[in-house]
């Protein structure tokens, strides 16, 4: 159970998600329509347009960073064959770069401009004088690479037609009369380049990271250091800089076409990873290198799936489609008013006994290290409070008289999170990999899942949660409990496993996706267990018992370095920030 009732504007919060989101309860009008309202956000404009252009395009950016080429350079591994060959194609990228900021620099019209475009071209220079000491260093002949790959020459084809004026929508180059014409030129050269600068400064700082300082074998710490270091972070922010100026003044369909080339630029960068050659064992993406085993995909739902807790959505269900007078006698039903009154009380008490039980949890004495006994022990506790609050819910009659078929609409409707979906079409889509999906639920409703699924063409997954009991497709108030807590879903998980094995000779490679404390078992007996946008509770928890969280792309270099294959129950969770992030590591790019 999670919901809180603010009585004005129907406030839904998940005390586990720590976080609101609000949903209006439009009086007379359908509740089905409130169900598309989005929850609140910054709004865009309160950023710089390279800022908010890479927030938009960051998903080709894990892209990159969960390469092969990229993992194995992180770690030190990377066949110096492979590197080679990248310095030689890019080199010649980084001619052309030079040319691009020769061309934008003539199409600056304010000298304080051409003089910062000069600045940056000055930049790539160094670059170039960086790869020449690789060369040197370890005696490398790049010349051997005689030909350009198709990915350079499409990145390098599209800078340079870009800074020569050959953009959708702009004049032909011979005819931009003004200055104020070919400054645009200038804006848009920026709008393709502003993506690669800022690319290897995110990567340098990202590697830089996970250097050790001991390790002085580490074949690209020269590469590593130059990216990470302070002279280029700021060039790459003197770019950003420069592109806000340029463009400050443009139209909205002029910052469209930034946009375009931005996104396009971040593309080509993609493609450019992704196209060095590559021979050798790497961990990613994690599909391709399981072909050969079945891989079982177990997902929470609420919060790790969704934008907004299932139980906040069946309360709104109940509240809005309750009656508003005496009529309610009629049905046996209790009247909206009342409803949301208990709904109130219920969620207080949810959330301040949830509370209690955390911090008693808390207060046992602390692992020095990984206790997963003593986590499964202090599990209980938490596991007797949540059959207590449905204990609660289900006495109050707040569930009677729902309708299935507005709870299967209401599934349609549901937000989820960005990226869950493609991310579970894609797996149950990909050729030569055995995969099956599960999701494990606290959910109330299994209906209410199977439709969201459902309506988004994922069909396959198989959903372990609770079910309303219904008579005639309203509900009785009752609910079947088969999920109810953090043990039910180890059980559940352990279960499923168990029988998966008798039936089935491969090796099995298992995945666990959550967020919340009630996520945390599963997370740990799972082979790869993955942590999206966690609750502090849940951090809080984990760390007491020993639990280590570790960022994803740390976790899968220090694999990459060790060569080390995926366990479970080895205290370790993954800590992502979005399901693009999941993507990237699990399915790579296609």
């Amino acid at each position: 159970m999670r919901i809180l009732l603010n009585n004005s504007l129907a406030l839904l919060r998940s005390p586990r998600a720590a976080a609101p989101i609000r949903y209006l309860l439009l009086g007379s009008k359908k509740w089905s329509s409130a169900m598309s309202i989005p929850p609140p956000s910054i709004s865009a404009s309160e950023e710089a347009l390279a800022g908010r252009l890479w927030i938009k395009f960051n998903r080709e950016c894990l892209f990159s960073m969960y390469s092969p080429f990229a993992v194995s350079l992180a770690a030190g591994n990377l066949k110096i064959e492979t590197f080679r060959q990248y310095i030689a194609q890019d080199v010649h990228f980084l001619k052309a770069f030079a040319h691009a900021y020769e061309l934008a620099a003539e199409c600056a019209d304010d000298d304080d401009d051409k003089l910062a475009i000069s600045d940056l071209r000055k930049s790539v220079m160094d670059e170039l004088k960086m790869h020449d000491s690789f060369v040197q260093d370890w005696d490398l002949n790049i010349s051997k690479e005689v030909s350009v790959n198709s990915a350079t020459l499409r990145y390098t084809e599209f800078l340079l037609a870009t800074a020569s004026g050959k953009v959708e929508g702009l004049k032909a180059p011979g005819m931009l009369d003004t200055p104020f014409e070919k400054t645009k030129v200038a804006a848009y050269t920026l709008g393709a380049v502003t993506p690669c600068m800022k690319l290897y400064a995110f990567l340098g700082k990202e590697f830089g990271a996970l250097l050790d300082s001991s390790e002085v074998n580490h074949p690209y710490k020269k590469w590593i250091e130059n990216y990470s270091s302070d002279a280029f972070q700021a060039s790459a922010k003197q770019t950003e800089d420069l592109l806000e100026k340029l463009s400050v003044c443009m139209t909205g369909e002029e910052l469209d076409i930034i946009e375009k080339l931005y996104q396009q630029a971040m593309k080509l960068e993609v493609e450019f990873f992704h196209a060095q050659p590559f021979d050798q064992p790497t961990i990613v993406p994690l599909l391709k290198n399981h072909s050969k085993d079945e891989l079982m995909i177990f997902s929470d739902f609420d919060l790790t799936c969704t934008v907004v807790d299932s139980s906040a959505i069946l309360a709104e269900i109940a509240i809005v489609t309750a009656p508003k007078d005496d009529q309610g006698q009629q049905i046996n039903r209790m009247l909206s008013a009342d409803l949301k009154n208990t709904w109130s009380l219920l969620s207080k008490q949810y959330t301040e006994h949830y509370e209690e039980c955390i911090e008693s949890i808390l207060n046992k004495e602390k692992a020095d290290k990984f206790d997963y006994e003593g986590l499964c022990e202090a599990l209980e506790q938490l596991s007797e409070f949540e059959k207590k609050a449905n204990d609660r819910v289900i006495e109050s009659g707040v569930l009677k008289g729902l309708n299935l078929d507005d709870i299967k609409r209401a599934g349609e409707r549901l937000i989820l999170q960005d990226g869950c979906i493609s991310v579970f079409q894609k797996i149950l889509k990909t050729q030569d990999v055995n995969a099956k999906l599960h999701v494990l639920s606290y959910c109330w409703c299994g209906d209410l899942i199977r439709a969201a699924f459902s309506a988004r063409g994922v069909d396959a997954v198989e959903v372990h949660a609770n079910e309303f009991t219904f008579e005639e497709s309203i509900s009785t108030g009752e609910i079947e409990r088969k999920v109810e807590s953090p043990i039910d879903k180890a059980q559940q998980f352990k279960s499923i496993l168990q029988n998966r094995k008798k039936d089935e000779e491969k090796s099995i490679l298992t995945v666990y996706i959550g967020d919340s404390v009630g996520d945390l078992l599963c997370l740990l007996e799972a082979d790869i267990g993955i942590v999206v946008a966690s609750s502090s509770s849940l951090r809080r928890v984990g760390s007491h018992f020993g639990v280590s969280f570790v960022p994803l792309f740390s976790g899968i270099v220090q694999k990459q370095k060790q060569e080390e294959t995926w366990k479970g129950l080895s205290g370790t969770l993954y800590t992502v920030s979005s399901w693009a992030e999941i993507h990237s590591f699990a399915l790579g790019w296609e």
